[in-house]
Formats: C-alpha cells, structure tokens, sequence
C-alpha cells in the first residue's frame, strides 16, 4: 500500500513539474514575444537545474530522505503554485527586474523538481525493492505524469482556468502529495505532526491565491495598462484584455497594443481604402486576421462589395467583437452583417483547404513578433495567398513600422515580391502606434493610388493619399533578405529593430 502511495506521488510531481515548465515559458512567450527563445531558455535553465537538484539529493542523510521528500513538495508547491502570478505582478509593477526573477524562479523550482525522483527511489531502496524493478516503476510513473500534464495544459488547464489559477492548482497536488505520503508514512516520520500543520498553512496559502488569482490579475494589469480594464479573458492562443478611459476603448493582446478607439480609423482607413478604392468592381473580399471587425467595417462601406469571408484564429475574439456593445458598437455590428461570413481557423491551414479567388484581400495580422506569426509573413504564405487573389486584384497587407522597424517593414516587402507579387509600399501617421506601415501588392503592374474616395473617409483624401506612397529620407529602405520559413529572418529584423527602439 506504501508502495503504492509513492509511485502515484511520483505520476503527480511529474506532471506538476512540467506543468511549472509550461506555465514559465507559455507567460514569458505572452509578455516578452519570441515563443522559441522563451521555451528553449526556460527549458534549457530548468533541465540544468533539475540536475543540480539531482547532485544535491546526495547529501540528504540517509534515513532523512522521506522527510526531505514531504518538505520539497511543500516548497515546490508553494513556489511553483505562485509562480505565475508572481511573475505576473513583477512584470506589471517591476519590469526591469523580470528576466531575473523569470530565470530564478525557474531554476529554484527545477533544482527543487530535480531532488524529487532522487529521494523517492532512495525511499523505495531502503524498503528492499529489486533495483532493476524500482528504476522501471518510478521512471514508467514520471513519463506517464509528463505526458498527462503536456496534453491536458494547452488543451483544458491554459485556457479554462489561466496561467494564475493553473499554477495554484498544480501546487495543491504538490502540496496534497506532501500530505498524503506524510500521513501514509506517519509511522516512519517522527516529524509527521509538524510536517502536516506546515503543509495546511502552504495549503491555505494556495487555496487564497486560487480565489484570489483573478482580483490579483486584475490588479497586476491594472499596473501594467493603467486604464480600467472593462474586458479580460485568457484563450488558447492569447490573452485578450479591453480597457477604458473616457471615450478611449483599447484592446490589448498579449500585453502588446492592437488599438485606440481615438485613432483607429487612421490605421483601418489606410489598411483598406487605397486598395479597395481603387477596384470599383471588386464583388468579394477576403480578411485574414482582423477579428475586431474594424477593417470589414471599412469594407462594408462599398456597396459593389457582394461578400466578406473573415478568417481568425480566435472565437473568443469573433464572438466579443460581435457580441459585446462596447465593442460591436465600435465596429459598427459589422461581424453580425449579412454580408459577412465569419470563420475561426489558422489562415494558412484555411487557404490551403479552400480553392476560392477574392477580388480584394486583407491581412491583418499582429506583428511578426514570434515564429508563430513570422510563418503568416513568408514566401510559402504569400504565394498561397497568390494563389488566392484575382488577376486584376489586389491585396493589403499591414507590415510594421517603417520608421521604428525599417528592416522589418521591408523585409515584407521583399517577402511579397519574393513570392511573385508587384508591390506598393506605403506608411500613415496614427498617434498610438507613431508612423505605421502598409503594403499594397497585385499579380500586375498597373496600381495608381486613388485620387477621391466613394466612400465617407475621415482621414484619408486627395492629398493624404499622396503622402502615403512618399517616404521621407529618415526612413531609407535598408537591404534585407525575404522571409524565408526555414529561417525566419523577419522575426530576428524585427526584434532587432525594437531593441534599437527601447535603447
């Protein structure tokens, strides 16, 4: 029976241990961007460190290793259970220091993981179990534990519970491990007593920040966005938060700013208008991105405009832009018009399926910020979408800032003319985001940006259209390579154009 209380501990600090694992590199890859350096990094430090853990078992004394056992299961619990909102709190109030506090906590829980395994096989050693049959057993229960936790976090814990709620939840299984085996063991541990009132006391201490968590994610963003924040939600693939002050509505993902309701029109005037205005026959329109549904609104505007397909990832972001009033309002209820067909899926996976020619195209992607995005910025995506587009079409895409990420702006437009397009670079002034850039691209050569629009405008005439295709001498077209995905230079240009930015 003994025995057997240990192998299952063993199946659930496996999983909580990688669960710590996911939720550090999964929070880093949502604040600080760039997924595949955040999880190579963290998985990196943690394994070095579960094998400093693993040397360090070595001077528990022999006859201690049960106890010891209990105790790291109450650190681990306590420490890996905080850990995301902790991180959490320090990036929203403290951001310089995060990185470290980020790599720390991760090394402390991994060194503390890493002593684990160790002291359960000393356990079953000293309870004469055949060496060959115990290494089986503990390792089968541990890889089991792994795989469990790798399935269920991106499936059902990340976005039904949050990062802050998972992480407490994974700390009282560490904390119930703890309890357990010193309840079991009682006999053994003449310590057993203290060892339960220590672990009631983590386990309180969890459980407040369990209901808690969402007060204090409030807070920590409050501290990081400043405005109230009236809409929060964590999905599978993001973290999506709206705030207000006075007559500006925002909307945050992933902590990174996608736009005000004070300038806006500036950037979905400009993302739309010299494209479709120049097609006074365009009947279909595809959007790929753009699940706030501002940019269909500027779509809807053409009365030639028979079709709208939108493609995004997100549902949660579809369904709060049609949805909400806050926010349906802002778009103008444009997701709920009869004109548009709203679908949720990858917009690669989506046009590889789908055989459709659209006279006009929108891709409203964020920022090339991670490989994840980088792959919408390719030569293989843009030669899909070639496929995609009429022949007399033409598509918009967003590119980044040609002033603040020069190498990145052009990146995509050598990207396009890579993948066989003709291209019109262009750039508008929107306060919140300071000179953005845009990128007009067809299968022909004949583009000549409109001189009126048929359509209500409020930022963009005769004369605003023209500087738009003008680039003034401190925004030069520096010499960068296409996006390639075996490479994804566009995401190296990017980064590091921004820390050029924040330097």
């Amino acid at each position: 029976m003994l025995d057997r209380t240990l192998i299952v501990s063993v199946f659930i600090v496996a999983s909580c241990g990688l669960a710590y694992e996911l939720i550090a590199g999964a929070l880093s890859s949502y604040l600080l961007g760039d997924s595949v350096l955040q999880f190579s990094s963290i998985i990196g430090c943690y394994l070095f460190a579960m094998g400093v853990g693993s040397h360090l078992s070595k001077y528990v004394k022999e006859g201690e290793a049960l106890r010891r056992f209990v105790e790291i299961e109450l650190l681990v619990g306590l420490i890996g259970g905080a850990s995301a909102m902790v991180l959490f709190l320090v990036f929203a109030w403290l951001a310089a220091p995060f990185r470290t506090v980020l790599y720390a906590l991760v090394f402390v829980i991994g060194a503390l993981v890493g002593m684990e395994i160790p002291l359960v096989m000393r356990v079953f050693n000293q309870r004469k179990a055949e060496f060959a049959e115990l290494v089986s057993r503990v390792l089968t229960f541990d890889y089991l534990g792994a795989l469990a936790v790798s399935l269920l976090f991106p499936l059902v814990f990340a976005p039904k519970l949050g990062l802050s709620r998972t992480g407490f939840l994974f700390g009282l299984m560490n904390v119930g491990v703890a309890l357990w085996t010193a309840f079991a063991f009682r006999r053994e541990l003449p310590a057993a007593r203290g060892l339960l009132i220590r672990g009631g006391m983590v386990t309180g201490l969890l459980i407040a920040g369990l209901l808690f968590s969402e007060r204090l994610t409030q807070w920590a963003e409050k501290g990081l966005f400043g405005d109230e924040i009236v809409y929060a939600t964590t999905t599978p693939y993001q973290r999506l938060v709206v705030t207000r002050w006075r007559d500006d509505t925002r909307l945050y993902i992933n902590g990174n700013l996608q736009f005000s309701s004070r300038d806006e029109h500036r950037y979905h005037e400009a993302l739309v208008h010299p494209g479709l205005a120049a097609l006074p026959w365009a009947r279909t329109v595809l959007v790929l991105g753009g699940g706030d549904g501002l940019a269909v609104r500027e779509v809807l505007k053409y009365r030639n405009v028979e079709s709208v397909t939108l493609v995004d990832l997100d549902p949660a972001m579809t369904g709060m832009f049609s949805r909400n009033s806050l926010l349906a309002g802002l778009n103008g209820g444009s997701l709920r018009n009869q004109r548009v067909t709203v679908i949720n899926d990858d917009a690669g996976r989506w046009l590889e399926r789908h055989d459709g020619v659209y006279d006009f195209i929108v891709a409203d992607f964020p920022d090339p910020s991670s490989f994840g995005l980088g792959k919408l910025y390719s030569v293989p995506f843009y030669r899909l979408l070639n496929k995609h587009l009429s022949e007399n079409g033409l598509a918009a895409i967003q590119s980044t800032s040609p002033y603040y990420a020069p190498r990145a702006f052009w990146a995509v437009d050598a990207t396009l003319r890579e993948a066989g397009f003709h291209t019109w670079p262009y750039h508008a002034y929107v306060p919140s985001f300071g000179e953005w850039g845009f990128t007009l691209a067809a299968r022909h050569n004949d583009y000549t940006p409109p001189s009126s629009y048929p359509v209500a405008t409020r930022f963009l005439d005769a004369a605003t259209t023209r500087e738009l295709f003008r680039f003034p001498p401190d925004m030069p077209r520096p010499k960068v390579e296409p996006n390639r995905l075996n490479s994804q230079s566009l995401v190296h240009d990017f980064e590091k154009d921004w820390q050029e930015v924040i330097r």
